[in-house]
Formats: C-alpha cells, sequence, structure tokens
C-alpha cells in the first residue's frame, strides 16, 4: 500500500496514497497507525485526498482504529475526504465517531495541537 506519515506540531498525519481503499490492503495500513499509536501519538489524522472509494471492511477499519486510539484518549480525524467518499462514511454513521474533514489544515487546527 502506498502511504507515508509525517509529524506536523502535535498531530501524526497519515497520508494513503491511493485511489481505492479496500481489504487486501488494509493490514498494513491498519498497521502503520497502530504503530504510531504504540510509539505514543495521540492525535492521529488520515488524509483521504487521493482515495475516491473506500469499501465496507475499510470503514470497519476506520472504526477499529478509532476504539484503539479512544482507547488511549486519543483522537482520530480524517482529512481530504471526497465526496464520494463522504457519502460511504456518513451511511454508516462513522462521522458521529471520526470527525470528517475536506481541508487538512482544518482538521489538523481541530486538534487544538
Amino acid at each position: 500500500m502506498n502511504l507515508s506519515t509525517e509529524q506536523a506540531g502535535g498531530v501524526s498525519i497519515v497520508r494513503v496514497g491511493e485511489t481505492r481503499m479496500m481489504y487486501p490492503m488494509l493490514a498494513e495500513f491498519a498497521n502503520a497507525v497502530s504503530g504510531l499509536v504504540a510509539g505514543g501519538a495521540r492525535h492521529i489524522l488520515i488524509d483521504l485526498a487521493p482515495v475516491t472509494y473506500v469499501d465496507s471492511a475499510t470503514i470497519g477499519c476506520f472504526m477499529d482504529l478509532y476504539r484503539t486510539i479512544s482507547g488511549v484518549q486519543g483522537q482520530l480525524k480524517l482529512s481530504g475526504v471526497q465526496k464520494r467518499v463522504e457519502t460511504m462514511l456518513t451511511m454508516t454513521g462513522t462521522q458521529h465517531f471520526i470527525p470528517l474533514f475536506t481541508d487538512e489544515a482544518a482538521a489538523r487546527t481541530s486538534f487544538g495541537a
């Protein structure tokens, strides 16, 4: 899976470089985010700017990561959310747990970090 991580202040940003997020690639993605949490990261932003499609397994993965990060009093947010992906996430109620942002700067600011 094409992804990268970086730090911006107190926010760990995971940049997804794929247009589609689906089951076969989720283990690598989940391991990358879990590794950040294990390393002490508590404010995690997932940049989905190029992503135009997510499947139900991806939404389940986001929710698993949300539970893991919330369990250590952290926060998970998504930025660069395309309209089609936003529709999938809102149809499943994901936005009630994981805040969605179209703009990365606004998402980073929302952490207060």
